[in-house]
């Protein structure tokens, strides 16, 4: 594979994630503004309700509605906890993709160095020439953070009795500060690491030539144990693929 199909994924990834955060959007529309107590609407005038809708739409731009069971939406904080699962979820593939870039990132001579991350920090005082991929640990450590949310954010939303779930102060501050400070760390990382990052082509090149796992790419003219030993063979005479093949080509 190359590193077109691997960033490829690594965009794929991103689009689903935010079609995830986007099918939870209309949910969060729904308010049980007017429920009073426990939302059944005891002692609110007639229209009450539609008046205030109207008006916050009004002042938000928001496409708000009224719930359809408003006593659901006081007692339940099932919507929150769907959007603090959802950026639990898009946390963990960061992490992922961060982890990934700092892999590759590794090197010189002693890692992978398929790429390279802007160095945005001095070197570490006490290792001359050594650069700490800091962006991509920055959005490990804010991931980090939001997953943790997640965790009280769910306890919170089993905790309330009956009727009323007075967890829900936590809840919004929360999940406000889990949506902030995630906003920031991922256009941080879009703009000082990913969309500054350096292919190394020739250290590239080399390990697609070098691997042995283009072996597999002879499995069905050599069979799986011939495309086995040929890899073997490569491994054990530090050659590459072709070169072995075209050895035994000669051979014949």
């Amino acid at each position: 594979m190359t590193l077109g199909d691997e960033f490829t994924a690594y965009a794929a990834n991103a689009r689903r994630n935010l079609e995830r955060l986007e099918a939870v959007e209309a949910s969060l529309l729904e308010i049980p503004l007017g429920g009073t107590a426990v939302g059944t609407g005891v002692n609110t005038k007639p229209g009450y309700k539609e008046r205030v809708i109207e008006s916050l739409t009004e002042i938000t731009g928001l496409p708000l509605r009224q719930a359809e069971n408003a006593v659901l939406l006081t007692h339940s904080l099932g919507d929150f906890v769907a959007l603090s699962a959802t950026m639990r979820c898009l946390a963990v593939e960061l992490i992922k993709i961060a982890n990934d870039l700092r892999l590759l990132n590794s090197g010189p001579h002693t890692g992978f160095n398929e790429i390279e991350l802007r160095a945005t920090q001095p070197g570490l005082s006490i290792m001359p020439g050594k650069v700490n991929p800091g962006v991509a640990e920055m959005l490990n450590m804010v991931c980090f953070h939001v997953i943790g949310n997640d965790s009280a954010i769910t306890l919170c939303g089993e905790a309330g009795q009956l009727e009323l779930n007075v967890m829900m102060p936590y809840v919004a501050y929360s999940l406000l500060e889990s949506l902030e400070v995630m906003e920031a760390a991922v256009r941080t990382f879009d703009e000082k690491c990913v969309r500054v990052i350096k292919a190394h082509e020739e250290k590239c090149a080399e390990y697609a030539e070098r691997t042995v796992g283009k072996a597999a790419l002879h499995n069905e003219e050599l069979g799986f144990m011939g495309a086995s030993e040929l890899a073997m063979k490569a491994i054990d005479t530090g050659k590459s693929i072709d070169e072995v093949l075209a050895e035994q080509d000669q051979k014949k």
